[in-house]
């Protein structure tokens, strides 16, 4: 019973969270927008990671506010971003290129570009030792359109000469968690993931991440970026973007990153990201398309 309540409902050392209440309706007019996060955690554990930054932020806007929205898949995100719904967004890096047809750019990258890579999960009792023990065996990840979590994975094990379309079970489960949770319960032989979700789950959980180790990783790409739509007023991009490049300089500041497992918000672009354009059309040649028809 204890391994079900884990793997649905996360329990974390969440940081205070002070919400405002007021019995009256505010005096001023005061825009909200919305900044959606792609599912790097469940919609719980998400909100109560990122929501701390959200706070930061708002306390540094003058006529407008920031809300958190997370989502329950990555089929569910990715529709947003194809609405137009969301003003901010924070998404993976293939999903940034789909943003950018849809009126998106990009003003900063979540993280440092060395720590987005892909890595193996493995009980370690499973006697998996170089990637063709996985041969009809299953592999789980958190979705199809995963860049670091489930493309790169996959590309590895092309490279390592397998057929991923025929040698293993692409099991999909939704999110990183349950990608990890379904290694460690035995219901995939390996599970695909990416650092930050990683080193959360060996803090918040010791006693069944000392069961599983990290067997093998793939070479870093680029991070997860931040974008904002195209019809967002360019002051309040000034303001949001200067809370997320300055956040690593404060004391508070830092205790937000590392709650978020990331180092630091780094300025970028979009042309930065045609690095990963040309990553996903070589695998797309090789591999599998990375949305399935």
């Amino acid at each position: 019973m204890s391994l079900l309540l884990l793997a649905g409902c996360e329990q974390s050392n969440t940081p205070n969270i002070n919400l405002p209440y007021s019995q009256t309706p505010p005096t001023t007019s005061i825009t909200v927008y919305r900044f959606a996060v792609h599912p790097l955690h469940n919609p719980q554990k998400l909100m109560e990671t990122y929501q701390p930054l959200i706070n930061h932020i708002n306390q540094g806007l003058e006529g407008a506010r920031i809300e958190l929205e997370a989502s329950r898949d990555y089929q569910i995100y990715e529709a947003k971003i194809e609405q137009r719904e969301p003003a901010f967004i924070l998404p993976n890096p293939w999903q940034t290129l789909v943003a950018m047809k849809k009126g998106y750019q990009v003003v900063a990258m979540a993280g440092k570009a060395e720590d987005f890579k892909g890595i193996f999960i493995v009980r370690k009792d499973s006697g998996i030792r170089q990637p063709q023990d996985l041969i009809g065996k299953t592999v789980a990840y958190p979705s199809p359109t995963a860049l670091a979590a489930a493309i790169m994975p996959q590309y590895f094990l092309h490279q390592a000469g397998l057929n991923i379309n025929h040698d293993i079970q692409n099991n999909y489960v939704g999110s990183q968690e349950s990608a990890i949770m379904n290694v460690y319960l035995g219901s995939a032989a390996a599970s695909a993931t990416w650092p930050p979700p990683w080193r959360a789950f060996v803090k918040e959980h010791p006693q069944e991440a000392a069961q599983l180790e990290v067997i093998w990783q793939t070479e870093p790409l680029l991070n997860n970026s931040v974008m904002v739509r195209d019809d967002v007023p360019l002051d309040l991009i000034e303001q949001v973007k200067q809370q997320l490049l300055s956040l690593h300089q404060s004391t508070q500041g830092q205790r937000i990153l590392a709650f978020m497992e990331t180092e630091q918000f780094y300025a970028s672009n979009n042309a930065r990201y045609d690095l990963v354009r040309d990553y996903i059309q070589r695998f797309e040649q090789d591999v599998r398309l990375v949305r399935q028809p």
